[in-house]
């Protein structure tokens, strides 16, 4: 165990301030992600350095597209997180069993090792991903100052519930992001998630405006977050809240690798279709399909002249672009090179 940062205590009981649970902690007592515990009254992390985990992949598997597209980012994550999805896809990691067996069999990694992995790799950014990151924000944290001073990007893949005192830690730091806006529906997250609406959006809103490179991606659920009316207001906050520019990537639900919402149909490719046509009537420049074998809406297409700008197929990425821009009427992509 190491030493939190991020909480106050009177003693006894701890308060985290790294997300907005804001949990109070008794002694002995694990917070809602399970990774950070009282300690006689002192908060310690649990995944600092611990059950790391790590692989190189394609900087549009986050997904991001507008962010270093075509390259190669260096991956890495650990155990917890603040929610609880029942269609989480990682929940062997998100909701571990056993946490301390887990951990106690793990290797221990340090910051300065990670960045060296990356530069070693030829990553030109590491992603924070595959669980929470905000969980183990110390660890990532001390990473990125490190990172930074590399000259190595930092990404984020976050469900966004990060606390304003996390998000002014990280922000210095901090390159890119994508966040799971799941729904735009409060019931749902707090049903669904544990969680609340609002705090996202206000962080969503305070990311365009610090200008950290912010994608979007939500999964559409039959039946839980699939609704016409609840689509058109989340796509009408991403085009009047933080910008037409703002690429959102709608992704299918597979109910065979989820969690626990193995009874739900499949996604409909008709329910992803209707989804796209409402962004792209609310505006959006860049909206993207995922999850649908052979469909071309993974491509970029100029927002001006409608030429194909980015090819997408399986990992292979061809740039038909000039450095961000189209290559036939010079208008700007909103690329981050």
């Amino acid at each position: 165990m190491k030493k939190a940062q991020f909480y106050t205590t009177d003693g006894k009981t701890v308060k985290c301030h790294l997300c907005h649970h804001q949990c109070r902690i008794e002694k002995g007592k694990a917070g809602i992600c399970t990774v950070r515990v009282n300690d006689q009254g002192k908060l310690y992390s649990l995944v600092y350095g611990r059950g790391v985990y790590s692989d190189i992949d394609p900087i549009e598997k986050k997904p991001l597209f507008h962010f270093l597209p075509g390259t190669i980012t260096y991956s890495i994550g650990t155990y917890g997180c603040n929610f609880f999805c029942p269609n989480c896809l990682n929940f062997s990691a998100s909701q571990p069993k056993q946490i301390n067996k887990l951990l106690e069999s793990s290797d221990e990694i340090s910051p300065e090792k990670i960045v060296e992995n990356a530069i070693g790799d030829s990553c030109p950014s590491i992603s924070y991903t595959y669980n929470e990151p905000t969980t183990n924000t110390e660890f990532i944290l001390d990473t990125m100052k490190i990172a930074y001073a590399n000259k190595i990007k930092n990404v984020w893949v976050s469900n966004g519930y990060m606390s304003d005192k996390c998000l002014d830690a990280i922000l210095p730091y901090l390159d890119a992001i994508n966040v799971d806006l799941k729904s735009f529906d409060d019931d749902f997250y707090r049903s669904h998630c544990k969680a609340k609406l609002a705090p996202i959006l206000r962080n969503l809103k305070r990311l365009k405006d610090e200008q950290v490179h912010l994608e979007i991606t939500t999964l559409i659920i039959p039946s839980l977050s699939s609704g016409v009316e609840m689509l058109e207001k989340l796509v009408d906050f991403i085009a009047s809240e933080l910008d037409t520019d703002t690429p959102w990537h709608i992704s299918r639900f597979s109910p065979s690798i989820s969690w626990r919402l193995k009874d739900l149909p499949e996604t409909g490719e008709d329910m992803i279709y209707e989804a796209y046509e409402i962004a792209k009537s609310a505006g959006l420049k860049y909206v993207y399909v995922g999850n649908v074998p052979g469909d071309q809406k993974e491509n970029t297409y100029c927002p001006k002249c409608s030429e194909l700008a980015i090819r997408r197929f399986g990992r292979h990425v061809e740039r038909l672009d000039k450095k961000g821009y189209c290559a036939y009427c010079d208008k700007s992509l909103d690329i981050i090179e």
